[in-house]
């Protein structure tokens, strides 16, 4: 899931070196916590936050297959 969730963004933005996904696993949850660059925020968030929307539900849609809830949480 990290893996994908990098991949993504890294794809999204300019500064793609500055991506980093760190991941926190609980029992029933697996907690995403995605950074970006500064300049690069508001192309993850997208206009009127499509973007993080569609990333959110990608990984939801990902989760079903593992049987956990994925929370995704764009760091700043």
């Amino acid at each position: 899931m990290k893996i994908l969730l990098a991949e993504i963004a890294k794809h999204m933005v300019d500064y793609s070196d500055q991506v980093s996904v760190r991941e926190t696993d609980g029992a029933h949850t697996i907690v995403l916590e995605l950074a970006v660059a500064k300049q690069d925020i508001g192309k993850i968030l997208g206009i009127r936050g499509r973007n993080i929307q569609a990333i959110r539900t990608l990984m939801a849609a990902v989760s079903g297959k593992i049987n956990k809830r994925i929370v995704v949480e764009l760091i700043e």
